[in-house]
Protein backbone atom coordinates (compact mmCIF):
# COMPACT_ATOMS: atom_id res chain seq x y z
CA UNK A 1 0.00 0.00 0.00
CA UNK A 2 2.83 2.42 0.82
CA UNK A 3 5.89 1.26 -1.10
CA UNK A 4 4.34 -0.80 -3.92
CA UNK A 5 6.96 -3.46 -3.21
CA UNK A 6 6.19 -7.17 -3.44
CA UNK A 7 6.72 -9.60 -0.57
CA UNK A 8 6.65 -13.37 -0.37
CA UNK A 9 4.35 -15.26 1.97
CA UNK A 10 5.55 -18.71 3.01
CA UNK A 11 3.94 -21.66 4.77
CA UNK A 12 5.56 -24.06 7.21
CA UNK A 13 5.02 -27.61 5.94
CA UNK A 14 4.98 -29.03 9.47
CA UNK A 15 2.57 -26.70 11.30
CA UNK A 16 0.79 -24.79 8.46
CA UNK A 17 1.85 -21.43 9.94
CA UNK A 18 2.02 -18.68 7.32
CA UNK A 19 4.43 -15.76 7.55
CA UNK A 20 5.87 -12.92 5.50
CA UNK A 21 9.43 -13.73 4.44
CA UNK A 22 11.71 -11.89 4.58
CA UNK A 23 10.26 -9.76 7.37
CA UNK A 24 11.56 -6.23 7.95
CA UNK A 25 13.11 -5.80 11.40
CA UNK A 26 11.90 -3.22 13.92
CA UNK A 27 14.05 -0.47 12.47
CA UNK A 28 13.14 -1.22 8.85
CA UNK A 29 9.39 -1.64 9.40
CA UNK A 30 8.67 1.94 10.49
CA UNK A 31 8.84 3.36 6.96
CA UNK A 32 5.97 1.10 5.90
CA UNK A 33 3.68 2.83 8.40
CA UNK A 34 4.65 6.34 7.28
CA UNK A 35 1.67 7.13 5.10
CA UNK A 36 -1.47 9.21 5.45
CA UNK A 37 -3.26 6.16 4.05
CA UNK A 38 -2.56 4.30 7.29
CA UNK A 39 -5.55 5.70 9.17
CA UNK A 40 -5.05 3.78 12.44
CA UNK A 41 -1.89 5.86 13.07
CA UNK A 42 -3.04 9.23 11.72
CA UNK A 43 -6.78 9.32 12.51
CA UNK A 44 -7.37 11.49 9.42
CA UNK A 45 -9.83 10.65 6.66
CA UNK A 46 -8.52 11.96 3.33
CA UNK A 47 -10.62 9.85 0.96
CA UNK A 48 -14.10 8.22 0.84
CA UNK A 49 -12.81 4.81 1.98
CA UNK A 50 -11.20 6.28 5.08
CA UNK A 51 -14.35 8.32 5.80
CA UNK A 52 -16.38 5.10 5.71
CA UNK A 53 -13.83 3.52 8.04
CA UNK A 54 -14.23 6.34 10.59
CA UNK A 55 -18.04 6.23 10.44
CA UNK A 56 -18.16 2.46 10.93
CA UNK A 57 -15.59 2.71 13.73
CA UNK A 58 -18.02 4.71 15.86
CA UNK A 59 -20.46 1.80 15.73
CA UNK A 60 -17.79 -0.85 16.26
CA UNK A 61 -16.56 0.90 19.42
CA UNK A 62 -20.01 0.34 20.88
CA UNK A 63 -20.00 -3.30 19.74
CA UNK A 64 -16.54 -3.92 21.23
CA UNK A 65 -17.64 -2.48 24.56
CA UNK A 66 -20.77 -4.61 24.54
CA UNK A 67 -18.73 -7.70 23.67
CA UNK A 68 -16.55 -7.26 26.75
CA UNK A 69 -19.54 -6.98 29.08
CA UNK A 70 -20.92 -10.24 27.70
CA UNK A 71 -18.02 -12.00 29.44
CA UNK A 72 -16.89 -9.84 32.32
CA UNK A 73 -17.53 -6.59 34.20
CA UNK A 74 -13.98 -5.25 34.20
CA UNK A 75 -12.26 -2.82 36.51
CA UNK A 76 -9.17 -2.54 34.31
CA UNK A 77 -8.27 -2.91 30.64
CA UNK A 78 -5.03 -2.95 28.67
CA UNK A 79 -5.17 -2.26 24.93
CA UNK A 80 -1.99 -3.46 23.24
CA UNK A 81 -1.39 -1.51 20.02
CA UNK A 82 -3.94 1.16 20.86
CA UNK A 83 -3.15 3.36 17.83
CA UNK A 84 -4.70 6.79 18.26
CA UNK A 85 -6.57 5.67 21.38
CA UNK A 86 -10.18 5.72 20.18
CA UNK A 87 -11.07 2.41 21.83
CA UNK A 88 -9.54 3.07 25.26
CA UNK A 89 -10.93 6.62 25.17
CA UNK A 90 -14.39 5.08 24.74
CA UNK A 91 -13.81 2.51 27.51
CA UNK A 92 -12.25 5.09 29.83
CA UNK A 93 -15.56 6.94 29.93
CA UNK A 94 -17.15 3.87 31.57
CA UNK A 95 -15.07 4.33 34.74
CA UNK A 96 -12.73 1.51 33.83
CA UNK A 97 -9.01 1.97 34.42
CA UNK A 98 -7.42 1.87 30.95
CA UNK A 99 -3.84 1.73 29.74
CA UNK A 100 -2.64 1.65 26.15
CA UNK A 101 0.58 0.36 24.60
CA UNK A 102 1.59 2.07 21.36
CA UNK A 103 5.17 2.09 20.00
CA UNK A 104 4.44 4.42 17.09
CA UNK A 105 5.40 7.98 18.08
CA UNK A 106 2.75 9.81 16.03
CA UNK A 107 -0.10 7.55 17.15
CA UNK A 108 0.98 7.57 20.81
CA UNK A 109 1.22 11.38 20.77
CA UNK A 110 -2.35 11.64 19.46
CA UNK A 111 -3.47 9.25 22.22
CA UNK A 112 -1.65 11.15 24.96
CA UNK A 113 -3.21 14.40 23.76
CA UNK A 114 -6.58 12.85 24.62
CA UNK A 115 -5.43 12.55 28.23
CA UNK A 116 -4.95 8.78 28.07
CA UNK A 117 -2.35 6.67 29.90
CA UNK A 118 -0.06 5.47 27.11
CA UNK A 119 3.21 3.54 27.30
CA UNK A 120 5.61 2.48 24.57
CA UNK A 121 6.40 -1.02 25.88
CA UNK A 122 4.98 -3.67 28.21
CA UNK A 123 8.11 -3.51 30.36
CA UNK A 124 6.89 -0.16 31.71
CA UNK A 125 3.85 -1.83 33.33
CA UNK A 126 4.24 -3.58 36.73
CA UNK A 127 3.23 -7.26 36.60
CA UNK A 128 1.66 -7.02 40.07
CA UNK A 129 -1.20 -4.96 38.58
CA UNK A 130 -3.14 -7.50 36.49
CA UNK A 131 -5.82 -6.51 34.00
CA UNK A 132 -9.33 -7.95 33.72
CA UNK A 133 -9.30 -7.44 29.96
CA UNK A 134 -6.42 -7.30 27.48
CA UNK A 135 -7.28 -6.44 23.89
CA UNK A 136 -5.35 -6.65 20.63
CA UNK A 137 -7.51 -5.31 17.80
CA UNK A 138 -5.71 -6.30 14.59
CA UNK A 139 -2.34 -6.05 16.33
CA UNK A 140 -0.96 -9.56 16.92
CA UNK A 141 -0.01 -9.93 13.25
CA UNK A 142 2.26 -6.85 13.56
CA UNK A 143 4.35 -8.06 16.53
CA UNK A 144 7.96 -9.09 15.97
CA UNK A 145 8.56 -11.00 19.24
CA UNK A 146 5.30 -12.87 18.92
CA UNK A 147 5.67 -15.63 21.53
CA UNK A 148 7.51 -13.41 23.99
CA UNK A 149 4.75 -10.76 23.93
CA UNK A 150 1.99 -13.36 24.34
CA UNK A 151 3.78 -14.72 27.43
CA UNK A 152 4.10 -11.21 28.90
CA UNK A 153 0.44 -10.44 28.23
CA UNK A 154 -0.55 -13.73 29.86
CA UNK A 155 1.34 -12.69 33.00
CA UNK A 156 -0.54 -9.38 33.02
CA UNK A 157 -3.96 -11.06 32.75
CA UNK A 158 -5.96 -11.57 35.94
CA UNK A 159 -6.94 -15.12 36.92
CA UNK A 160 -10.50 -14.81 35.58
CA UNK A 161 -9.69 -12.18 32.96
CA UNK A 162 -10.12 -12.42 29.21
CA UNK A 163 -7.86 -11.61 26.29
CA UNK A 164 -9.55 -10.47 23.08
CA UNK A 165 -7.62 -10.87 19.85
CA UNK A 166 -8.98 -9.73 16.47
CA UNK A 167 -7.25 -10.93 13.29
CA UNK A 168 -7.73 -11.19 9.53
CA UNK A 169 -8.62 -14.70 8.42
CA UNK A 170 -6.90 -15.90 5.24
CA UNK A 171 -9.40 -18.78 4.95
CA UNK A 172 -12.29 -16.38 4.30
CA UNK A 173 -14.00 -16.21 0.92
CA UNK A 174 -12.81 -12.64 0.23
CA UNK A 175 -9.20 -13.77 0.84
CA UNK A 176 -9.48 -16.63 -1.64
CA UNK A 177 -11.31 -14.39 -4.12
CA UNK A 178 -8.79 -11.54 -4.17
CA UNK A 179 -5.73 -13.78 -3.72
CA UNK A 180 -2.53 -11.68 -3.78
CA UNK A 181 -4.61 -8.48 -3.87
CA UNK A 182 -6.41 -9.26 -0.62
CA UNK A 183 -5.96 -6.28 1.69
CA UNK A 184 -5.86 -8.59 4.71
CA UNK A 185 -2.35 -9.71 3.77
CA UNK A 186 -1.13 -6.10 4.26
CA UNK A 187 2.52 -7.00 3.73
CA UNK A 188 5.01 -6.27 5.15
CA UNK A 189 3.24 -4.68 8.12
CA UNK A 190 1.55 -8.02 8.77
CA UNK A 191 4.47 -10.23 9.70
CA UNK A 192 2.30 -13.28 10.38
CA UNK A 193 -1.00 -14.58 8.98
CA UNK A 194 -3.45 -16.72 10.91
CA UNK A 195 -6.22 -19.25 10.49
CA UNK A 196 -8.37 -20.59 13.31
CA UNK A 197 -6.17 -23.68 13.43
CA UNK A 198 -2.80 -21.93 13.66
CA UNK A 199 -4.02 -19.30 16.12
CA UNK A 200 -5.47 -22.00 18.37
CA UNK A 201 -2.23 -23.95 18.24
CA UNK A 202 -0.19 -20.85 19.13
CA UNK A 203 -2.24 -19.98 22.22
CA UNK A 204 -2.55 -23.58 23.36
CA UNK A 205 1.26 -23.74 23.36
CA UNK A 206 1.17 -20.89 25.89
CA UNK A 207 -1.44 -22.73 28.00
CA UNK A 208 -4.16 -20.30 27.01
CA UNK A 209 -7.48 -21.56 25.74
CA UNK A 210 -9.83 -20.06 23.17
CA UNK A 211 -13.27 -19.81 24.76
CA UNK A 212 -15.14 -18.57 21.70
CA UNK A 213 -14.61 -17.27 18.15
CA UNK A 214 -16.85 -14.47 16.88
CA UNK A 215 -17.11 -12.65 13.52
CA UNK A 216 -16.29 -9.06 12.58
CA UNK A 217 -19.09 -8.59 10.05
CA UNK A 218 -18.08 -5.18 8.69
CA UNK A 219 -14.52 -6.20 7.89
CA UNK A 220 -15.49 -8.21 4.80
CA UNK A 221 -16.96 -5.08 3.19
CA UNK A 222 -14.10 -2.77 4.13
CA UNK A 223 -11.39 -5.28 3.17
CA UNK A 224 -13.17 -6.00 -0.13
CA UNK A 225 -13.33 -2.28 -0.85
CA UNK A 226 -9.58 -1.93 -0.28
CA UNK A 227 -8.85 -5.10 -2.24
CA UNK A 228 -10.81 -3.86 -5.25
CA UNK A 229 -8.64 -0.75 -5.25
CA UNK A 230 -5.45 -2.81 -5.14
CA UNK A 231 -6.63 -5.13 -7.90
CA UNK A 232 -8.24 -2.67 -10.33
CA UNK A 233 -7.03 0.79 -9.22
CA UNK A 234 -10.72 1.64 -8.80
CA UNK A 235 -12.90 1.58 -5.69
CA UNK A 236 -15.78 -0.39 -7.30
CA UNK A 237 -17.98 -0.05 -4.20
CA UNK A 238 -20.89 -2.06 -5.63
CA UNK A 239 -18.70 -5.03 -6.55
CA UNK A 240 -16.88 -4.81 -3.23
CA UNK A 241 -20.20 -4.85 -1.39
CA UNK A 242 -21.33 -7.96 -3.27
CA UNK A 243 -18.05 -9.75 -2.54
CA UNK A 244 -18.19 -8.79 1.13
CA UNK A 245 -21.81 -9.90 1.36
CA UNK A 246 -21.03 -13.25 -0.26
CA UNK A 247 -18.09 -13.73 2.09
CA UNK A 248 -20.32 -13.19 5.14
CA UNK A 249 -23.04 -15.43 3.74
CA UNK A 250 -20.64 -18.33 3.13
CA UNK A 251 -18.99 -17.80 6.51
CA UNK A 252 -22.26 -18.67 8.27
CA UNK A 253 -21.51 -22.28 7.34
CA UNK A 254 -17.92 -22.51 8.61
CA UNK A 255 -17.26 -19.32 10.65
CA UNK A 256 -14.52 -18.29 8.20
CA UNK A 257 -15.32 -14.58 8.23
CA UNK A 258 -12.91 -12.00 6.83
CA UNK A 259 -11.82 -11.16 10.37
CA UNK A 260 -12.38 -13.09 13.57
CA UNK A 261 -12.42 -12.19 17.25
CA UNK A 262 -10.91 -14.76 19.62
CA UNK A 263 -11.99 -14.75 23.28
CA UNK A 264 -9.08 -16.24 25.25
CA UNK A 265 -8.68 -17.27 28.90
CA UNK A 266 -6.06 -18.86 31.14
Amino acid sequence: MVSNESFAIQKCEECDFIFTNPRPNKEEISKYYESNKYISHTNKAINPIQLIYKLVRKYTLYKKGKLIYNYIKPNSLLDYGCGTGDFINYINKKNIKTIGIEPDKLASTISKNKGLSIYNTLEEIPEDQPFDVITLWHVLEHIHQLEDIIEKLKNLLSAKGIMIVALPNYESYDATYYKEYWAGWDVPRHLYHFSKKTLTKLFNSKKLKIKEIKPMIFDSYYVSLLSEGYKTNKTNPFKAFLTGHKSNKLAKQNNNYSSLIYIIQK
